[in-house]
Protein backbone atom coordinates (compact mmCIF):
# COMPACT_ATOMS: atom_id res chain seq x y z
CA UNK A 1 0.00 0.00 0.00
CA UNK A 2 2.94 2.29 0.58
CA UNK A 3 3.87 2.17 -2.86
CA UNK A 4 0.57 2.74 -3.99
CA UNK A 5 0.10 5.85 -2.01
CA UNK A 6 3.70 7.46 -3.35
CA UNK A 7 2.76 7.14 -7.12
CA UNK A 8 -0.58 8.51 -5.63
CA UNK A 9 1.73 11.55 -4.10
CA UNK A 10 3.22 11.78 -7.55
CA UNK A 11 -0.18 12.37 -9.11
CA UNK A 12 0.76 14.10 -12.58
CA UNK A 13 4.68 13.39 -11.88
CA UNK A 14 6.21 12.66 -15.44
CA UNK A 15 9.48 13.83 -14.98
CA UNK A 16 12.32 11.52 -13.19
CA UNK A 17 12.46 7.34 -12.70
CA UNK A 18 10.25 5.00 -11.30
CA UNK A 19 12.06 1.23 -10.33
CA UNK A 20 10.56 -2.23 -10.99
CA UNK A 21 9.21 -2.61 -7.37
CA UNK A 22 7.18 1.04 -6.65
CA UNK A 23 5.23 0.29 -10.53
CA UNK A 24 4.67 -3.25 -10.11
CA UNK A 25 3.52 -2.82 -6.43
CA UNK A 26 0.89 0.05 -7.84
CA UNK A 27 -0.06 -2.33 -10.42
CA UNK A 28 -0.86 -4.90 -7.69
CA UNK A 29 -2.74 -2.91 -5.75
CA UNK A 30 -4.35 -0.70 -7.83
CA UNK A 31 -5.94 -4.24 -9.63
CA UNK A 32 -6.88 -5.45 -6.35
CA UNK A 33 -8.82 -2.00 -5.54
CA UNK A 34 -10.22 -2.00 -8.86
CA UNK A 35 -11.68 -5.28 -8.71
CA UNK A 36 -13.15 -4.75 -5.68
CA UNK A 37 -14.90 -1.92 -6.44
CA UNK A 38 -16.08 -3.95 -9.54
CA UNK A 39 -17.66 -5.80 -7.71
CA UNK A 40 -19.54 -4.29 -4.94
CA UNK A 41 -19.99 -2.01 -8.40
CA UNK A 42 -21.83 -4.92 -9.73
CA UNK A 43 -24.24 -6.28 -6.94
CA UNK A 44 -25.11 -2.71 -6.02
CA UNK A 45 -25.81 -1.46 -9.90
CA UNK A 46 -23.94 1.87 -9.24
CA UNK A 47 -21.60 1.12 -12.35
CA UNK A 48 -20.30 4.66 -12.52
CA UNK A 49 -18.06 4.13 -9.46
CA UNK A 50 -15.84 1.73 -11.18
CA UNK A 51 -15.78 4.52 -13.94
CA UNK A 52 -15.22 6.96 -11.74
CA UNK A 53 -12.51 5.29 -10.45
CA UNK A 54 -10.52 4.87 -13.18
CA UNK A 55 -11.10 7.82 -14.43
CA UNK A 56 -9.33 9.35 -11.10
CA UNK A 57 -6.65 6.90 -12.07
CA UNK A 58 -5.79 7.33 -15.01
CA UNK A 59 -3.30 10.51 -14.78
CA UNK A 60 -1.58 8.65 -11.81
CA UNK A 61 -0.99 5.17 -14.05
CA UNK A 62 -0.10 6.94 -17.14
CA UNK A 63 2.61 8.99 -14.98
CA UNK A 64 4.17 5.70 -13.24
CA UNK A 65 3.90 3.88 -16.36
CA UNK A 66 6.20 7.24 -18.13
CA UNK A 67 8.74 7.18 -14.65
CA UNK A 68 9.06 3.28 -15.13
CA UNK A 69 9.64 4.03 -19.24
CA UNK A 70 12.22 6.50 -18.15
CA UNK A 71 14.29 4.47 -15.92
CA UNK A 72 14.64 1.62 -18.51
CA UNK A 73 16.59 4.80 -20.68
CA UNK A 74 12.60 4.99 -22.65
CA UNK A 75 10.91 8.36 -23.29
CA UNK A 76 7.46 8.73 -22.35
CA UNK A 77 6.68 8.76 -26.01
CA UNK A 78 6.60 5.02 -26.09
CA UNK A 79 3.29 5.03 -24.28
CA UNK A 80 1.62 6.03 -27.73
CA UNK A 81 1.74 2.19 -28.62
CA UNK A 82 -1.07 1.90 -26.40
CA UNK A 83 -3.09 2.93 -29.26
CA UNK A 84 -2.31 -0.20 -31.23
CA UNK A 85 -5.05 -3.36 -29.84
CA UNK A 86 -3.42 -5.69 -27.94
CA UNK A 87 0.04 -5.54 -29.25
CA UNK A 88 1.01 -1.75 -28.00
CA UNK A 89 -0.24 -2.80 -24.18
CA UNK A 90 1.70 -6.13 -24.44
CA UNK A 91 5.09 -4.61 -25.72
CA UNK A 92 4.29 -1.48 -22.95
CA UNK A 93 4.28 -4.67 -19.96
CA UNK A 94 7.60 -5.96 -21.43
CA UNK A 95 9.28 -2.93 -21.12
CA UNK A 96 7.60 -1.72 -17.71
CA UNK A 97 9.44 -5.44 -16.87
CA UNK A 98 12.77 -5.07 -17.99
CA UNK A 99 15.53 -3.85 -15.47
CA UNK A 100 16.54 0.31 -15.45
CA UNK A 101 19.93 1.63 -16.11
CA UNK A 102 22.15 0.75 -13.36
CA UNK A 103 23.82 4.39 -13.64
CA UNK A 104 22.14 7.68 -14.06
CA UNK A 105 20.82 8.31 -17.43
CA UNK A 106 18.89 11.22 -18.98
CA UNK A 107 15.60 11.34 -16.61
CA UNK A 108 17.97 10.98 -13.51
CA UNK A 109 19.56 8.91 -11.90
CA UNK A 110 18.46 5.22 -10.43
CA UNK A 111 15.67 5.12 -7.84
CA UNK A 112 17.49 1.97 -6.03
CA UNK A 113 20.29 3.97 -5.15
CA UNK A 114 18.42 6.93 -4.27
CA UNK A 115 16.35 5.50 -2.01
CA UNK A 116 18.43 2.19 -1.12
CA UNK A 117 15.74 -0.22 -1.58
Amino acid sequence: MEWYLKVLRQYATFSGRAHRQEYWMFFLVNFCISLAINIVAEFSGFVVLSMVYSLALLLPTLAVTSRRLHDTGRSAWWLLLLFIPLLGMAVILVLCALEGDQNSNQYGSNPKLVEGV
